[in-house]
């Protein structure tokens, strides 16, 4: 993956631990562009997603998948 990719949060993946507001936002658009990286623990790292409202939330990349879209 790759700065300006368009990833999809699965929704599935992700509903048990964001704050409801940001499930709604997801729920209308599950999807944003990677902007960057950040480190949640030793060993793992996660994705920095600007999501189309502009709000910037990290997913691990287990939670995302890549759409074949131009950057949002």
């Amino acid at each position: 993956l790759k700065k300006g990719q368009v990833l999809k949060v699965d929704l599935e993946k992700v509903k048990d631990r964001l704050p409801k507001s940001l499930w709604i936002d997801l729920q209308n658009c599950p999807k944003g562009t990677l902007i960057g990286y950040k480190m949640v623990d030793g060993n793992q790292f996660g994705l920095a997603i600007k999501l189309e409202t502009g709000a910037v939330q990290w997913f691990f990349e287990e939670e995302l998948s890549l759409i074949n879209e131009e950057p949002l």
